[in-house]
């Protein structure tokens, strides 16, 4: 795996440059409306978290290589687990037992907690596993990162398979489905947002990271009022249903980020009611801003076969580059994405997140563990009983 930046990394002194190419009517005015940063939220962050992608000079940075050791534990702990006859969704450490791996886990949950919000387990061959055991494998080791499991949708779906649909137009542009670049966000709910690499696409598919605390840094050295733009309460979200609040909140001594420019702008698979308010010039700015500046600090990391990414939810951006399918199974980018939480290492959730938050981990209701991709309106009838 290899860590890529694109583009200039953004100095201080280049922000200004950065934001004023929005093209937006109110890009040349700076700061003069609203010189100074929202009560209570800080001059500059701290530098541990705010990264950019030329930080990374080397993948054990950031991946943890699984040994012979490690791989072996992890296949006994599976075995183990199924001797004991439970359900799947029930595997945890108590359950899933990792003596010497555990430990490395353990560090690597504070990292993605607390440090630089990233990280990469690697060393699984998908190949060497059924898919059953394959999902033991990422339950079980995810279990030591956040072992709180959250919903992903209306229907309850736990596990999420991102891969290529072009069965019909909608499922073709639903960026869960498309092929082509999406831009950065975070995922709606969940601290942790975690991912397990079934296969990889034949070119293309990077999985690109930014920090949100790099982004603050910047702004709020050159551009304090795109902070304040951000940290009001009246951006109008469509998604998962309407509701106006803040992109940015300072939680207990932290930055967090939580948007996506689909629920604010709409999008080929989500259009966005000509009823719903549109976004102002000035916050439209503010979303450009973010994205130029993300992209100008980005690291770009090359998934593997195997790969298990744990990403800080709260506040690292990604996004995805376009990527192009093979003919054969092993050749077709398939990701399964979870939402995570820690019971012991959560952050403190503003209160404007809490009804997603509540509904992902708290709301009582059907959990759906599809092993493999569904159709939309999948029912399971069956012909044979268990």
């Amino acid at each position: 795996m290899s860590a890529v930046v694109t583009g200039p990394v953004v100095s201080v002194a280049g922000i200004t440059t950065i934001v004023g190419d929005s093209g937006h009517a109110l890009a040349a005015r700076a700061a003069a409306d609203a010189p100074t940063l929202p009560a209570g939220f800080p001059l500059e962050l701290d530098a541990n978290m705010a990264w950019t992608g030329s930080d990374f000079t080397d993948a054990s940075q950031y991946v943890l290589r699984l040994g012979a050791g490690d791989v072996t534990e992890i296949k006994e702990a599976v075995e183990h687990y199924k001797s004991l006859d439970q359900d799947g969704d029930l595997v945890a450490p108590s359950n899933f037992p990792l003596p010497t791996l555990g430990k490395k886990l353990d560090a690597l949950s504070r990292e993605v907690h607390f440090g630089k919000g990233f990280a990469v387990v690697r060393g699984i061959d998908p190949a060497s596993f059924s898919v059953e055991d394959l999902t033991l494998v990422y339950l079980g080791v995810q279990s030591y990162i956040a072992e709180e499991r959250g919903r992903q949708d209306k229907r309850g779906n736990m596990l999420v398979h991102i891969v290529a649909d072009n069965s019909t137009k909608q499922m073709a542009e639903h960026h869960r489905h498309s092929t082509k670049s999406i831009t950065f966000h975070n995922e709606e709910a969940g601290d942790i947002v975690s991912w397990l690499t079934r296969s990889t696409a034949t070119a293309g598919g990077k999985c690109i990271i930014a920090s949100g605390y790099t982004i603050y840094n910047a702004l709020a050295a050159k551009r304090p009022d795109i902070i304040r733009t951000l940290a009001r309460g009246d951006w109008p979200f469509s998604l998962p249903q309407y509701h106006d609040r803040p992109i940015i909140f300072y939680e207990d001594n932290r930055l967090i980020i939580n948007f996506g420019r689909a629920a604010l702008v709409g999008s080929e698979a989500h259009p966005r009611s000509e009823n719903l308010p549109a976004l102002t010039p000035r916050q439209l700015e503010a979303l450009d801003a973010i994205e130029a500046i993300a992209r100008a600090t980005q690291m770009e990391i090359q998934t593997q076969a195997g790969d298990m990414h744990f990403i800080n939810n709260l506040f690292v951006l990604h996004r995805r580059e376009g990527f192009v399918d093979g003919e054969a199974p092993t050749e077709k980018r398939h990701l399964v994405r979870m939402r995570l939480r820690s019971t012991e290492h959560g952050w403190a959730i503003p209160t404007e997140l809490r009804r997603e938050w509540d509904s992902a981990f708290k709301k009582q209701g059907v959990k759906h563990w599809h092993l493999d991709p569904m159709p939309a309106f999948y029912f399971p009838l069956r012909r044979q009983p268990n």
